[in-house]
């Protein structure tokens, strides 16, 4: 059996990045925009974990470590993301990314 070198793992992780950012670029909808931060923020997650277990030094923790505090500030993001989503509804009836200037009528 076979491991699966890293850089299939790193390509894998460049194509995420690619598909958030063009995401982020081209989103008006904002719980879209919401999917693609955490698309591109995946990326970033896998590459510490990628880069941990690969580099040989302490069996990879320290990577899963910082993984795991970055998927909490991804769920922190989409809680506040969300209430901005809510708020904006209530107040504007629409989610349009563009009619976002300000959440006072």
């Amino acid at each position: 059996m076979t491991a699966i070198p890293p850089v299939d793992f790193l390509a894998l992780s460049a194509i995420l990045l690619g598909i958030g950012l063009f995401g982020i670029l081209t989103r008006r909808n904002f719980i879209l925009l919401l999917i693609s931060i955490e698309i591109a923020m995946n990326a970033a997650i896998l590459n510490f974990v990628v880069f941990a277990a690969y580099s040989g030094t302490g069996g990879g923790i320290g990577g899963q470590a910082v993984a795991v505090v970055l998927v909490g500030l991804a769920a922190t993001e989409v809680a506040v993301g969300l209430a901005i989503v809510l708020a904006l509804n209530r107040v504007r009836g629409s989610i349009n990314v563009a009619e976002a200037t300000t959440l006072r009528q």
